[in-house]
């Protein structure tokens, strides 16, 4: 990346619980994950041969560079925050005061790494700490409790990633001050068909796997097909909307259905025309939105949670407490449910879908519900292990914590998403605090591993494990400082970003590095075999000026969003799944008008959708700023004719 985010807002962990009932399978199965006694690879992007395994060895920063005195990569604009990376112009979420924005929700103006911050307005609180779960200033993550997710970047020019604070050193300090910071996750397409396409098109989410294999590795074509004129227009923008009190409210989820985008607002879900922007129906909620799921049926229901009422300053948070059912077609609430431990609600980390489950997690353990909404599982007392989190999707993953916070063990879990029986398990080595679910089919898990990965990632390693079996199949290292991909982990499982998976295969962007033209800075996408952990040679160029961002899978092709210079454009392509060959989808108009919508978001920290000629890019959160530079939009629609 290129710029440092300031850290995110502060708040307290949850406390501790204890984990639904499940079969434990057979305890006899060693760690598979001991890290190998290798040499630490080179700095920068290595994209001719894999990485070597293991911890991910941190890279030593690559020597800072001049800034460009002319010809930025992008115009300048004033000074943006919490995690939007990133050169200039960077994306200008709302800001409280001149705030700082990131890829979920912003905290103060930004202070020192690892300054703790003040939580922002609308979040769900975390009273006492349970399970050692950390806080977060610049801590390791940006969000709840969590494993470094925004980087502290270097600046524009300046390639490699930034020193990161001592991991345990920021868990210290986060335990001390509270914080909360709820990304948005909910960025589906909800196509009329199966499941093919739809539970991992998220943007610049986990993709999944969709086709059918032929004799190359690869798989059939995809759906999205390019049109004969990629031009584009903007279809229209959403106003950001207004915010009391210089507070910051989450508007986490968005979807794409047959018929309507929809998105969340204050405290309510929209559906919008997808061409016109139109009001299709508006779903009040008592209060915001804490978590929206990825996924959706195959009749277009999709799961949120909510606060039960709306923060105030004297009471700035409800928790995360209230799980609903949502018709995206109808635009109405089929139910909502709570759980509870003893004669106190649960508040909740995350939710996820699988088939007709709903899932929630947290550190009092996790609840499923079926779509009727039946409860399936609860938190029950008796057990000594918890359910942090869920992965959906065509399979269900528990990542289920076992042991004291001094030594952790984390167990993947395939479980069934009616019974929630474990059909495998695979244990992870002593001492890996968070893990991150990438992809439920192939099994795909991300973590940073002895927090190598020195750049707030929250990667170093992705863990390639047989769902059926429980077996690890490989591990391939990801340095930090060589690749951008990044994942949460740290309470919100599911929260990893820049990153796909399809064809059995992992496809990541490199970091930022020096083009061909001059002041030029570009990118790539390499694709990693998940059998054997390798890289299989093939890239995608982004081209001088632009950066490429993986969006999701189409079939056995890959979608990427290319963020444009400063002098252009941003572009949709589709990238073959065997040759790799790229194709134009999408091309947003040039001018200084569109171009500055367009970058004030970015697939790092916003949520992105294309299906058919429509991009969609959104915020997920709205603060009040105390000067006004430019109108905010909420989300912007762009689509092809």
């Amino acid at each position: 990346m290129t710029q440092p985010p300031p850290p995110p807002p502060q708040q307290p962990p949850q406390g501790g619980g204890f984990g639904p009932p499940q079969d434990q399978p057979p305890q006899d199965q060693p760690p598979q994950d001991q890290p190998p006694q290798s040499p630490p690879p080179a700095a920068g992007p290595n994209l001719g041969k894999a990485p070597e395994p293991g911890y991910g060895y941190p890279q030593a920063p690559q020597a800072p560079q001049t800034p460009p005195p002319t010809a930025p990569q992008t115009p300048p604009t004033p000074p943006q925050g919490y995690g939007y990376p990133q050169g200039t112009p960077a994306p200008q979420p709302p800001q409280a005061p001149q705030g700082a924005p990131g890829y979920g929700y912003p905290g103060q103006q930004p202070g020192p790494y690892g300054q703790p911050q003040q939580a922002p307005y609308g979040q769900p609180g975390y009273g006492q700490p349970g399970f050692g779960q950390p806080g977060q200033g610049q801590q390791p993550g940006y969000g709840y409790p969590q494993q470094p997710t925004m980087p502290y970047q270097p600046q524009a020019g300046q390639p490699g990633g930034g020193k990161k604070l001592n991991a345990q050193m920021l868990i210290i300090v986060a335990a001390v001050v509270a914080i909360a910071l709820i990304i948005g996750g909910g960025v589906w397409y909800a196509s009329s068909g199966k499941d093919e396409g739809r539970q991992n098109d998220t943007a610049g989410q986990s993709g999944g796997t969709g086709g059918t294999d032929d004799d190359n590795g690869g798989t059939t074509s995809g759906k999205e097909k390019a049109p004969s004129d990629p031009s584009a227009k903007v279809l229209f923008q959403v106003p950001a909307p207004e915010v009391k009190n210089d507070s910051t409210v989450v508007v986490s989820g968005s979807w794409l259905t047959d018929k309507a985008y929809v998105k969340s607002g204050i405290a309510r879900i929209v559906g919008y025309d997808r061409d016109k922007g139109s009001e299709l129906w508006k779903l009040p909620l008592s209060g915001p939105v804490c978590q929206a799921s990825r996924h959706v049926t195959d009749d277009n229901l999709t799961a949120v949670l909510y606060q039960p009422a709306m923060p105030t300053k004297a009471d700035p948070s409800h928790g995360c407490s209230q799980i609903a059912l949502i018709d995206l077609d109808a635009g109405k609430r089929l139910w909502t449910k709570t759980v509870k431990t003893g004669d106190q609600l649960i508040n909740f980390d995350n939710i996820t879908l699988s088939g007709k489950t709903v899932a929630v997690g947290s550190t009092s353990g996790g609840a499923a519900f079926d779509v009727s909404g039946k409860l399936l599982w609860s938190p029950k007392p008796a057990d000594s292990c918890y359910d942090a989190g869920y992965g959906g999707g065509d399979k269900l993953v528990a990542v289920r914590k076992c042991g004291s916070y001094d030594q952790r063990q984390l167990h993947i879990q395939t479980i069934d998403p009616k019974s929630g029986k474990v059909i495998s398990e695979y244990k992870m080595t002593e001492g890996i605090e968070y893990a991150s679910v990438v992809s439920t089919n192939p099994l795909v898990v991300a973590a940073d591993v002895g927090d190598s990965a020195g750049d707030g990632s929250g990667i170093s390693d992705f863990f390639s494990i047989d769902s059926k079996t429980g077996k690890l199949r490989t591990r391939i290292s990801a340095p930090g400082e060589q690749f951008a991909a990044r994942c949460e982990g740290i309470t919100r499982v599911e929260a990893c970003n820049l990153l796909a998976v399809g064809n059995d295969r992992l496809y990541l962007p490199t970091e930022e590095h020096d083009g061909t033209g001059k002041y030029s800075q570009t990118n790539e996408i390499v694709a990693f075999d998940l059998a054997t952990g390798k890289q299989t040679g093939q890239r995608a160029d982004a081209g001088d000026g632009y950066t490429i961002s993986p969006l999701r899978m189409d079939g056995g092709n890959l979608i990427a969003y290319k963020r444009p210079p400063y002098d252009k454009g941003g572009q949709v392509v589709s990238i073959s799944g065997t040759g790799f060959k790229e194709t134009t989808l999408l091309q947003n108009p040039a001018t200084d008008a569109v171009r500055d919508v367009e970058t004030s978001m970015s697939p790092e920290y916003s949520e992105f959708l294309y299906a058919e000629g429509h991009l969609f890019m959104s915020k997920v959160y709205a603060s009040k700023r105390s000067t006004v530079r430019e109108k905010e939009y909420l989300a912007v629609g762009f689509g092809t004719s």
